[in-house]
């Protein structure tokens, strides 16, 4: 499903936003920051990639409400990189399977050597200052930038050297400090033609590559490691991009309570889900959000 609304005539490089999403209570509040950040941007395409057999219909019309120019796509995790309950989170990265999706649609959709533009892989429950999307259109093969709150850090990413900010030194980690590309997946871009260039290139869900993800895809694009990278953001002095999460609502559960309060239905596209009827709350004098 493609809504290709232009958002400017300039002709400055597109911004191919790829975000993979999944189902759960926060989705939507993760996804609405998201567009209304996207909203500001000139010349962006997001392609949006559900966690689905195919894409459902309220992502559809969220999107289509959103107003920013959107490809959605749809793939399911296979169930043998779906994490039990308790297992811990590195065995499987999520939002590989969509991520790849997402580069399959670039390379079905634009030609090397004629389609200008840059590709950014956008978690949705990210924080991203306007100012980024100016520094990642510029990006001549491959360039990065300090994220926050990543790796039990405050900030992690590039260090310039002094004097000389186009020149990356040494990168600020502790997490498997000796990765050639010691980054965070909202911490780089990536220039779609050096993605065409490589159709190969992709990500994969191996335990074995837990935290090398971003690695071992940008040495697939023919990258040695961190040094090969433009630095932005200031010369990396600047905080663009926080790796921030919504906290899952604590909900009771309705039905198993003894209580006289009287659950009503919220219009559908409140939440932009059907909402469980254990979840079910009195707002129906509220208005929708109008996204």
């Amino acid at each position: 499903m493609v809504s290709l609304r232009n958002s400017s005539d300039s002709p400055v490089p597109t911004i191919y936003i790829l975000t993979a999403t999944h189902y759960r209570l926060v989705q939507f509040a993760e996804l609405t920051r998201m567009c209304q950040t996207l909203l500001h941007i000139k010349n962006v395409h997001w392609v949006v990639i559900e966690d689905a057999a195919a894409p459902s219909a309220r992502l559809e019309n969220f999107l289509n409400r959103c107003g920013v120019s959107f490809t959605l796509l749809a793939t399911k995790t296979p169930s043998e990189q779906v994490l039990p309950p308790g297992q811990p989170r590195w065995r499987y990265a999520r939002g590989v399977v969509q991520r790849n999706r997402g580069l399959q649609w670039l390379r079905e959709n634009f030609k090397l050597g004629q389609n200008e533009g840059v590709v950014y892989m956008a978690d949705d429950d990210n924080t991203y200052s306007l100012r980024l999307f100016d520094e990642i259109r510029t990006t001549k093969r491959a360039s990065t930038w300090p994220v926050a709150f990543v790796g039990r850090l405050i900030w992690e990413g590039c260090v310039t050297k002094p004097g000389h900010p186009d020149i990356i030194y040494r990168m600020q980690t502790i997490f498997k400090p000796w990765r050639e590309f010691p980054i965070d997946m909202a911490g780089f871009a990536v220039n779609l033609q050096l993605i065409l260039s490589h159709p190969d290139a992709k990500f994969v869900a191996d335990p074995k590559l837990y935290g090398m993800l971003e690695t071992d895809f940008l040495k697939k694009l023919g990258l040695r490691n961190f040094t090969d990278l433009e630095p932005k953001a200031d010369g990396c002095k600047r905080i663009l991009v926080w790796h921030t999460q919504t906290k899952d609502p604590d909900i009771v559960a309705l039905d198993n309570m003894k209580t006289g309060f009287q659950p009503t239905m919220l219009p559908g596209e409140f939440f932009e889900m059907t909402i469980p009827p254990a979840i079910m709350v009195i707002y129906s004098q509220l208005n929708p959000c109008g996204t």
